[in-house]
Protein backbone atom coordinates (compact mmCIF):
# COMPACT_ATOMS: atom_id res chain seq x y z
CA UNK A 1 0.00 0.00 0.00
CA UNK A 2 3.08 2.42 0.84
CA UNK A 3 3.94 1.78 -2.40
CA UNK A 4 0.99 3.04 -4.24
CA UNK A 5 0.71 6.47 -2.28
CA UNK A 6 4.87 6.81 -3.37
CA UNK A 7 3.39 7.02 -6.72
CA UNK A 8 0.61 8.75 -6.51
CA UNK A 9 2.75 11.79 -4.50
CA UNK A 10 5.10 11.53 -7.14
CA UNK A 11 2.47 11.85 -10.03
CA UNK A 12 0.46 14.53 -8.05
CA UNK A 13 4.46 16.39 -7.63
CA UNK A 14 5.32 16.09 -11.41
CA UNK A 15 1.99 16.97 -12.48
CA UNK A 16 2.22 20.10 -10.48
CA UNK A 17 5.54 20.98 -10.86
CA UNK A 18 6.27 19.89 -14.22
CA UNK A 19 3.01 21.83 -15.09
CA UNK A 20 4.87 25.36 -13.49
CA UNK A 21 7.81 24.06 -15.51
CA UNK A 22 5.59 24.11 -18.63
CA UNK A 23 4.38 27.78 -17.94
CA UNK A 24 7.27 29.10 -17.51
CA UNK A 25 8.72 27.82 -20.87
CA UNK A 26 5.40 28.90 -22.72
CA UNK A 27 6.65 32.32 -21.40
CA UNK A 28 9.93 32.32 -22.53
CA UNK A 29 8.79 31.30 -26.04
CA UNK A 30 6.03 33.90 -26.63
CA UNK A 31 8.63 36.59 -25.47
CA UNK A 32 9.12 38.48 -28.19
CA UNK A 33 13.17 40.23 -28.96
CA UNK A 34 11.74 43.61 -27.68
CA UNK A 35 10.77 42.55 -24.13
CA UNK A 36 13.31 40.30 -23.72
CA UNK A 37 15.67 42.26 -22.83
CA UNK A 38 18.85 43.68 -24.14
CA UNK A 39 20.23 45.02 -20.60
CA UNK A 40 21.58 43.60 -17.24
CA UNK A 41 19.01 44.34 -15.33
CA UNK A 42 16.89 42.52 -12.23
CA UNK A 43 13.36 42.83 -13.90
CA UNK A 44 14.26 42.18 -17.29
CA UNK A 45 12.36 38.94 -18.84
CA UNK A 46 15.54 37.42 -19.39
CA UNK A 47 16.95 37.41 -16.19
CA UNK A 48 14.18 36.64 -14.26
CA UNK A 49 13.87 33.64 -16.40
CA UNK A 50 17.72 32.52 -15.52
CA UNK A 51 16.95 33.30 -11.82
CA UNK A 52 14.22 31.33 -11.86
CA UNK A 53 16.16 27.95 -13.54
CA UNK A 54 19.12 28.71 -11.42
CA UNK A 55 17.41 28.33 -8.01
CA UNK A 56 15.61 25.18 -9.43
CA UNK A 57 18.71 23.66 -10.21
CA UNK A 58 20.08 24.16 -6.85
CA UNK A 59 17.47 23.13 -5.05
CA UNK A 60 17.14 19.97 -6.73
CA UNK A 61 21.53 19.56 -6.63
CA UNK A 62 20.93 18.60 -3.17
CA UNK A 63 24.57 20.19 -2.42
CA UNK A 64 25.75 23.14 -0.61
CA UNK A 65 26.35 26.65 -2.28
CA UNK A 66 30.07 26.08 -2.38
CA UNK A 67 30.03 22.37 -4.41
CA UNK A 68 27.11 23.93 -6.53
CA UNK A 69 28.14 23.82 -10.03
CA UNK A 70 25.46 25.23 -12.54
CA UNK A 71 26.16 24.08 -16.55
CA UNK A 72 28.19 26.40 -19.00
CA UNK A 73 27.51 29.32 -19.44
CA UNK A 74 25.85 29.86 -16.51
CA UNK A 75 27.71 30.86 -13.22
CA UNK A 76 27.18 31.07 -9.28
CA UNK A 77 26.58 34.73 -9.61
CA UNK A 78 23.44 33.81 -7.93
CA UNK A 79 24.63 33.37 -4.80
CA UNK A 80 26.28 36.99 -4.14
CA UNK A 81 24.84 38.61 -1.58
CA UNK A 82 25.18 42.01 -3.09
CA UNK A 83 22.62 40.89 -6.16
CA UNK A 84 25.18 41.05 -9.15
CA UNK A 85 23.89 40.06 -12.10
CA UNK A 86 25.29 37.85 -14.89
CA UNK A 87 28.24 39.43 -16.60
CA UNK A 88 26.25 39.51 -19.94
CA UNK A 89 22.73 38.62 -20.89
CA UNK A 90 21.70 35.22 -21.74
CA UNK A 91 19.60 34.59 -25.08
CA UNK A 92 17.09 33.22 -25.14
CA UNK A 93 18.42 29.36 -26.84
CA UNK A 94 20.98 29.35 -23.96
CA UNK A 95 17.86 29.24 -21.04
CA UNK A 96 15.51 27.19 -22.99
CA UNK A 97 18.68 24.77 -22.98
CA UNK A 98 19.00 24.99 -19.51
CA UNK A 99 15.02 24.67 -18.76
CA UNK A 100 15.28 20.97 -20.90
CA UNK A 101 17.84 20.45 -18.47
CA UNK A 102 15.91 21.40 -15.41
CA UNK A 103 13.17 19.47 -16.83
CA UNK A 104 15.06 16.23 -17.12
CA UNK A 105 16.79 16.86 -13.55
CA UNK A 106 13.65 17.59 -11.65
CA UNK A 107 11.67 14.49 -13.17
CA UNK A 108 14.62 12.39 -12.12
CA UNK A 109 14.56 14.02 -8.52
CA UNK A 110 10.81 13.60 -7.90
CA UNK A 111 11.45 9.95 -9.36
CA UNK A 112 13.29 9.10 -6.34
CA UNK A 113 11.24 10.12 -3.93
CA UNK A 114 10.79 7.36 -2.09
CA UNK A 115 8.99 7.39 1.37
CA UNK A 116 12.19 6.64 2.99
CA UNK A 117 13.95 9.30 0.23
CA UNK A 118 11.94 12.20 0.80
CA UNK A 119 12.72 12.12 4.65
CA UNK A 120 16.27 13.39 3.66
CA UNK A 121 16.47 17.28 4.09
CA UNK A 122 17.51 19.82 2.05
CA UNK A 123 19.40 22.49 4.35
CA UNK A 124 20.44 25.75 3.13
CA UNK A 125 21.76 28.81 4.30
CA UNK A 126 18.23 29.84 4.80
CA UNK A 127 16.06 26.59 4.20
CA UNK A 128 15.59 23.77 5.66
CA UNK A 129 12.64 21.45 4.09
CA UNK A 130 12.40 17.48 4.11
CA UNK A 131 12.73 16.41 -0.10
CA UNK A 132 9.10 16.37 -0.82
CA UNK A 133 8.80 19.97 1.10
CA UNK A 134 11.34 21.29 -1.07
CA UNK A 135 9.58 19.89 -4.50
CA UNK A 136 6.71 21.33 -2.98
CA UNK A 137 8.86 25.37 -2.24
CA UNK A 138 10.37 24.73 -6.33
CA UNK A 139 6.67 24.45 -7.50
CA UNK A 140 5.74 27.35 -6.10
CA UNK A 141 8.78 29.55 -6.76
CA UNK A 142 8.59 28.94 -10.72
CA UNK A 143 5.22 29.23 -10.95
CA UNK A 144 5.36 32.88 -9.04
CA UNK A 145 8.62 33.84 -11.52
CA UNK A 146 5.79 31.99 -14.60
CA UNK A 147 3.57 34.55 -13.01
CA UNK A 148 5.99 36.97 -13.41
CA UNK A 149 7.04 36.88 -16.81
CA UNK A 150 3.07 36.66 -18.11
CA UNK A 151 2.51 39.23 -16.53
CA UNK A 152 5.78 41.31 -18.63
CA UNK A 153 4.20 39.72 -21.80
CA UNK A 154 0.45 41.17 -20.85
CA UNK A 155 2.08 44.20 -20.27
CA UNK A 156 4.25 44.84 -23.15
CA UNK A 157 2.35 42.84 -25.67
CA UNK A 158 -1.16 42.70 -24.75
CA UNK A 159 -1.16 38.72 -24.54
CA UNK A 160 0.14 35.32 -22.74
CA UNK A 161 0.89 31.91 -24.42
CA UNK A 162 -2.34 30.56 -21.23
CA UNK A 163 -2.52 28.68 -19.01
CA UNK A 164 -0.76 24.74 -18.82
CA UNK A 165 -2.67 22.20 -17.22
CA UNK A 166 -0.11 19.65 -17.08
CA UNK A 167 3.56 19.42 -18.52
CA UNK A 168 3.88 18.12 -22.05
CA UNK A 169 6.04 15.31 -20.60
CA UNK A 170 4.70 12.66 -18.20
CA UNK A 171 6.67 11.43 -14.93
CA UNK A 172 7.32 7.94 -17.35
CA UNK A 173 7.73 9.14 -20.37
Amino acid sequence: MLYTVSKSLQQILWNQFGGALQMLENAVVACPVEVWGTERHPQAFWYLTYHTLFWTDYYFSETTEADFQPPAPFTKDEFDPEGVLPERVYAKEELLDYLAFIRAKSRAFVKSLTPERAQGRFVGDYKDFNLHELAIYNTRHVQHHAAQLNLLLRQRTDSTPGWASLPKQGLED
